[in-house]
C-alpha cells in the first residue's frame, strides 16, 4: 500500500466514525492559524520530487518533501521558488508552503504561491483523491481549483502533490542600505516603485532601509549609483532572517499582527512598534490597542488585519467574512470536508 492510499484509508475510517483529523508536517507554522483539536495525521511520509523539467520551468513533488530538498534540487540548475516561502523554525515543507499561502520578502515581485501553483492532487474529506489543474485536468467550470489550496491550511482537504512553476535565480544580488527615517522611507520606496528598478526586495527596520536588487551586474551597478547607500556584504543573511522572523522585533512578548495596506499609507494610530515590509505593503506590528480596534481601523482605510502570533488575550486570528464570502466557504466545506473532519477550526471556529 502507498502513502498515499494509507492517508485515504486513514480519511475514511475519520469519516466513518466522525472523528477529526489534524494535519500534520514539520511543524513549522503550527503557530499559525486556530488551534486545531484531531487525532495527528503525519504527512512527512508522502515525500520525494516526482518530476522535475528545468526547460519548461516546472516541478512536481509530494507535499511532505521538506523544502531543503525542493531547493537544493533548484538550485543545481541555477532556478528558486520565487514566492520565497518562510520556515521560522529552520524547516518547513512543500505543503505547508503552499496550504499557508505565506511569501517572504520577494513575494510582491515573485507572487504568491497561489500565482505559481499549476495544478495539485488532493484527498479530501470523503477519502476521494482528485486532480486539478495545470497539466493534469482542466475544469470545465472554468475554475482553478488546485489555487483555492493556497491558503486554505488544509481545511478543504490533504494536498498530496503539487505541480510548482519555478523561475531562474537571478544572476546577481546586492542588498543596499539607506540611513533615513519611516516617513522617508516610504517616500523612497513609492518613488523607486514606479520607476524601471529591479527591486526584489524592500523593508524598513531601525530607521534603515534596506533595498535588496536582482538581476545583472550592469544593471545593479547603475542602480547602485543612482539610489545611492552602503552595500551589505554580497553573503549578509539579512533577508533569509527577515523570511524567517529571526530579527530581535519577531521576539517580543506579546500578539504580533499582520496588516496589509496601502503602501503609501501614514502611520496608524493603533501602531505601536512596527517593521515595514513589501515596499510598504504589508506590516508587522505590536500594538497596545484591542483586536477590535486594530480591524476596524485597517477596515476603514480598506486594509486587512490578521493575527500572526498570538500574544495573550486575543483570541480571533483572523478576521471575519463578510456573509457573502462566508456563504461560499461554506459551500466550499460542504463540497469537500462535508463532514468536517480536516483540521476543524483551523481558520474559524465552527
Amino acid at each position: 500500500m502507498s502513502v498515499a492510499e494509507s492517508l485515504q484509508e486513514r480519511v475514511l475510517t475519520a469519516m466513518a466514525e466522525e472523528t477529526p483529523l489534524k494535519l500534520c508536517g514539520s511543524g513549522s507554522k503550527d503557530f499559525y492559524g486556530n488551534p486545531v483539536h484531531g487525532a495527528p495525521l503525519d504527512l512527512t511520509e508522502h515525500n520525494g520530487i516526482i518530476s522535475y523539467e528545468p526547460t519548461e520551468l516546472v516541478l512536481t513533488a509530494r507535499c511532505g518533501t521538506p523544502l531543503r530538498d525542493v531547493e537544493a534540487a533548484l538550485e543545481e540548475k541555477g532556478q528558486h521558488l520565487s514566492f520565497d516561502p518562510p520556515r521560522f523554525a529552520g524547516s518547513g515543507t512543500l505543503g505547508g508552503a503552499v496550504a499557508t499561502g505565506l511569501g517572504g520578502p520577494g513575494r510582491p515581485w515573485g507572487g504568491a504561491p497561489r500565482d505559481v501553483l499549476l495544478g495539485a492532487r488532493l484527498l479530501d474529506g470523503k477519502g476521494q483523491i482528485m486532480r486539478f489543474g495545470g497539466e493534469v485536468m482542466k475544469n470545465v467550470a472554468g475554475y482553478d481549483i488546485s489555487r483555492l489550496m493556497a491558503g486554505a491550511q488544509g481545511t478543504l482537504g490533504i494536498l498530496l502533490d503539487v505541480s510548482l512553476k519555478v523561475l531562474p535565480r537571478p544572476a546577481r544580488t546586492r542588498t543596499l542600505v539607506l540611513e533615513m527615517d519611516r516617513a522617508s522611507a516610504l517616500t523612497r520606496m513609492r518613488e523607486l516603485c514606479r520607476q524601471p528598478v529591479p527591486l526584489s526586495g524592500a523593508c524598513h527596520y531601525q530607521e534603515q532601509l534596506f533595498l535588496r536588487l536582482s538581476g545583472s551586474e550592469t544593471s545593479l551597478k547603475a542602480w547602485q549609483r543612482r539610489i545611492g547607500g552602503e552595500p551589505l556584504a554580497e553573503h549578509n543573511s539579512f533577508w533569509q532572517r527577515l523570511r524567517d522572523h529571526e530579527p530581535d522585533f519577531f521576539k517580543q512578548d506579546g500578539t504580533l499582527w499582520r496588516l496589509s495596506l496601502q503602501p503609501a499609507t501614514p502611520p496608524l494610530s493603533c501602531e505601536t512598534q512596527s517593521l515595514i515590509d513589501w515596499a510598504g505593503g504589508q506590516r508587522w506590528v505590536f500594538s497596545n490597542a484591542t483586536g477590535e480596534a486594530i480591524r476596524n481601523e485597517l477596515g476603514n482605510i480598506g486594509g486587512h488585519a490578521e493575527v500572526f502570533r498570538r500574544g495573550t488575550g486575543e483570541s480571533a486570528r483572523f478576521q471575519s467574512l463578510s456573509p457573502g464570502l462566508l456563504a461560499l466557504h461554506r459551500r466550499l466545506k460542504q463540497r469537500f470536508d462535508p463532514q468536517n473532519i480536516l483540521n476543524r477550526g483551523r481558520l474559524f471556529n465552527e
